[in-house]
């Protein structure tokens, strides 16, 4: 018998939301967070659909529309505002959520530790520092206090969430590939006086006399970067006074917004080579960073800790090898290395000081997007190895649209319920799929609301999708191969899980 059954290390929105996931699984969790008292400053600003979508997973749902704004767009500008590049978002996006929502990440926070609050099964120990693991029998966790006594817990698994100077990934030894893309930036948190609408809500100007990023950040909030240009001293830089000289020119001054906060800071590209050591895994920052131009690093942990849960459940509850979270890693790890790849892409055509560098860029692109509408956001990555069946479709996200189940109609994901999901136009036995809780849903135009399903399934000539906890499609079966598919999960599950 162990102390708690997970030990998370770190207890920011991406080990909160870990926290929840497990708990509403029946687990008993410890978080051990080396602050005495909440962070109350942002660092992420927005997140994507399909993160919303994830985090309404934890119960948070209801309240997410409260403490964000929908952003309207994402554009990259010349220095004399031509548009280099043009990304619509729309509020109604493929998921359920808006294509992007802005946020005070303090606020995010609150409602992740309110929903704590109402699990019995965790445990938050704050002031408590992680100074040794010993991953035995047991993993035996050790942390001390503010007053530096030491405690001792043991837990049958532990995950590191413990941010990018990581103790949990440093005393396991993890390499790291480190892409050595990095620049300095000061960045200004601004809370407006009066409403002002910003459109598009998000823009990078490309100017290589000071590469700027202006974002939203929540209602009634705002965030300049500005690039510290070569040769420029960073001490001046991070100054109060040289933050409202920069945001002069767009109508931010004294007298029409406060400045909570302005620091410089350096952003980084990697990540952990290993994302599990024996009973010991990472997720978050502590497994990778990126740079902030394709606004991805807290969707990344969120996504992480996603696959990670309902893996860890599985495991804990006997219904899956222990070899099932080797998948994790395999599964996220390339996920987050092709977010980071992008972000410093991104990062490589924004950050150009060079004024011909910088006009060869933008008559290259200009000429490339003449007449092309705005475009409309990625969606969201599909999975290429770990747990997934070698069948069309395999691997995407499945969109969300609302149905309509007995008098209820609304997104699926609140009507139907979250975990398994088994979409089908046949009649199935459930066998092994009721085992994992599955929820089998047989499809008809009744039930289909928005008509999302249906196409779904004709996309890839099914008559059965399965679904992964996480939305990720684990399958797709024709007509009357159901048995077969289900039986490959179990398969899948029971012995060990090849890397993709």
């Amino acid at each position: 018998m162990t102390d708690t059954d997970v030990v998370i290390v770190g207890n920011g929105p991406i080990g909160a939301t870990l926290s929840v996931l497990l708990a509403q699984r029946g687990w008993r969790v410890t978080v051990l967070e080396r602050r005495p008292r909440p962070y109350k400053l942002p660092r992420a600003t927005s997140f994507d659909g399909e993160t919303a979508r994830l985090l309404a997973a934890t119960g948070i749902g209801p309240d997410l529309g409260r403490i964000t704004a929908p952003a309207n767009g994402y554009q990259w500008q010349t220095a004399d505002g031509q548009t280099l590049l043009d990304i619509a978002f729309t509020t109604e996006g493929p998921y359920g959520w808006p294509d992007a929502s802005t946020m005070h990440q303090p606020a995010l926070e609150e409602l992740i530790a309110a929903r704590v609050e109402e699990l019995p099964g965790i445990t938050v120990l704050r002031g408590h520092e992680v100074v040794a693991i010993a991953d035995s029998e047991h993993v035996q966790v050790t942390a001390t206090d503010s007053d530096d006594v030491p405690r001792t817990l043991s837990a049958k698994w532990v995950v590191g969430c413990d941010g990018a100077n990581s103790f949990v990934r440093e005393h396991l030894d993890v390499p790291v590939t480190d892409l050595g893309f990095s620049y300095e930036w000061l960045l200004c948190d601004v809370q407006l006086n009066e409403p002002r609408e910003f459109v598009p809500t998000n823009v990078q100007i490309c100017d290589p006399a000071r590469p700027t990023t202006l974002v939203g950040s929540g209602p009634g909030r705002r965030r300049w970067e500005f690039m510290r240009l070569p040769g420029e001293s960073a001490a001046e830089l991070n100054k109060d006074k040289t933050a409202w000289r920069l945001m002069a020119p767009f109508g931010v001054t004294p007298e029409t917004a406060t400045l909570p906060r302005s620091t410089t800071y350096i952003f980084q590209a990697r990540w952990a080579d290993r994302w599990r050591v024996g009973h010991v895994l990472l997720a978050g920052d502590a497994a990778h960073l990126m740079p902030p131009f394709a606004g991805q690093g807290m969707c990344s942990g969120v996504r992480d800790v996603t696959n990670l849960a309902w893996k860890l459940d599985l495991t804990l509850r006997g219904l899956a090898s222990e070899s099932l979270l080797d998948s994790y890693g395999d599964e996220r790890r390339e996920q987050a290395r092709e977010a980071i790849l992008a972000s410093v892409q991104l990062g490589r055509v924004i950050c150009v000081t060079d004024p011909a560098a910088a006009a060869e860029r933008d008559a290259t692109v200009l000429a490339n997007r003449r007449g092309k509408p705005a475009g409309r956001p990625e969606p969201a990555k599909p999975l290429t190895g770990g747990l997934r069946h070698e069948s069309p479709g395999a691997g995407v996200v499945v969109p969300q649209g609302r149905v309509r189940v007995g008098d209820a109609t609304g997104p699926f994901d609140d009507v139907v319920g979250r975990g398994f999901v088994l979409l089908t136009t046949e009649s199935p036995d459930p066998g092994f799929l009721a085992e994992l809780g599955t929820h089998v849903v047989r499809l008809d135009s009744e039930l289909d609301v928005d008509d999302v399903y249906r196409p779904f399934l004709a996309r890839f000539g099914a008559a059965s999708v399965l679904v992964r906890p996480d939305y990720h499609v684990f399958g797709t079966a024709g007509p009357g191969g159901l048995d077969a598919l289900a039986g490959a999960l179990r398969d899948r599950l029971r012995a060990a899980v090849p890397t993709g």
